[in-house]
């Protein structure tokens, strides 16, 4: 049974025990001047024990000097505490990466003329991960050169992934991949033509959804060649009117991904610099490589001069050349054959000779800057530079 109360008992209830008495405070510290003195370094760094800060303290109160001298103290320990950002250092993944890869490299290497392309590519979805559901409707107006015009196309961020996701499909076909636009209708094998018809099949405009399907596809691209191995680079990629290999269709893609990423990143005010130094010169040394065959297009279409006469250029003979010099990052330098069919660049027979920083060729060949606003240096036949340069413009596309 449970014990009965004491109040039931009808007994007398004890009296209670006496309380304890309440804590005395603690015996203040008395400390001499000089020694509160010597205390305010660790009272600044928070190392005194309660006795020492409540005395400190106190001192503080009395002593215009000695706070004069803590506040000073106590400003250096902040100097050596910066405040710290909460974001992650922007180069971390890249740092955790290569780390990585340089203790176990991978099983299947991607092949070194992928790499641009792979870069970029990653590249561009960081900036797309960074840019807010709104941002993906922002104006962006591509530009590229027709003849000696430039031309221009106003679409959205979205958009422009579409027009990469179009265009990169023509890679992904010739990989047997499948085409990620589905059926298009009968000539659409161009760039432009791809990405024009894709813009007309979307019943809305193209909004942050479409950047899954890009990245995934950029993804299987990579892959797949890793996979295929080296020889696959000499695979030919059709564009409608001309063709590349597989090599240099990937560092084509890779020039596409950097200059578009840059229309986006001036469209959304986002800070987005070039290629690494090596990437950027095997897109230039890519665009030198084109240069001859943009010429006789050009010269063709009664766009530019004509080169010297048949009779006098064997093919694979030495002609007349142009020493393309490009500066800075990526730099180097390139002779360009000016006579054709067939003729080869030569030394001894340089008439012209144009200098140009590596992005500003760039931006050339990418239609951003009419060749008369490239900052060029320029030596030799007049002609024969306004040629080239107008060659490096018709590189341009939509």
């Amino acid at each position: 049974m449970p014990r009965s109360s004491v109040e039931d008992t009808g007994l007398p209830l004890p009296d209670p025990p006496p309380s304890a008495p309440p804590p005395s405070p603690p015996t203040a510290l008395v400390l001499e001047h000089g020694v509160l003195k010597s205390l305010l370094g660790a009272w600044a760094l928070a190392a005194c024990s309660p006795e020492e800060t409540t005395a400190v303290e106190e001192h503080l109160g009395v002593c215009g000097a000695c706070a004069d001298e803590a506040l000073r103290l106590r400003e250096a320990v902040g100097l050596l505490h910066p405040p710290e950002s909460l974001d992650l250092d922007p180069t971390l993944r890249t740092r955790v990466l290569e780390s990585c890869l340089d203790r176990r490299p991978p099983r299947i290497p991607v092949p070194a003329w992928a790499a641009p392309y792979d870069a970029e590519a990653a590249r561009l979805d960081a900036l797309l991960q960074d840019i807010g559901d709104a941002e993906w409707h922002t104006p962006v107006r591509l530009r590229w050169f027709e003849g000696d015009d430039p031309t221009s196309r106003r679409t959205t961020v979205a958009g422009v992934i579409a027009h990469l996701l179009s265009v990169d499909g023509l890679v992904s076909l010739a990989l047997g991949l499948g085409d990620p636009l589905g059926e298009l209708p009968a000539g659409t094998a161009t760039p432009a033509a791809r990405t024009e018809a894709f813009w007309r099949a979307s019943h809305f405009p193209p909004t942050r959804s479409v950047r899954a399907p890009w990245r995934e596809q950029s993804h299987t691209l990579v892959r797949t060649v890793s996979f295929a191995g080296g020889g696959s680079g000499q695979l030919s990629v059709p564009y409608g009117d001309f063709e590349l290999p597989l090599q240099d269709s990937l560092l084509d893609r890779a020039f596409e991904c950097w200059v578009h990423a840059g229309d986006i990143a001036d469209a959304v005010d986002y800070p987005y610099g070039p290629p690494s130094p090596a990437h950027l010169h095997e897109m230039i040394d890519l665009g030198a490589r084109m240069l001859p065959g943009a010429l006789a297009a050009r010269r063709r279409a009664g766009l530019a001069g004509p080169g010297r006469a048949r009779h006098l250029v064997t093919a694979g003979a030495p002609g007349r050349s142009l020493r393309l010099e490009i500066e800075g990052s990526g730099g180097g330098e390139w002779l360009i054959p000016l006579d054709s069919p067939g003729a080869l660049a030569s030394a001894d027979h340089e008439v012209a000779h144009v200098a140009l920083d590596g992005v500003e060729f760039c931006r050339l060949a990418a239609g951003h800057v009419s060749p008369e606003e490239a900052a060029a240096g320029q030596n030799g036949d007049r002609a024969a530079i306004r040629d080239v340069l107008f060659a490096v413009a018709s590189l341009s596309r939509m």
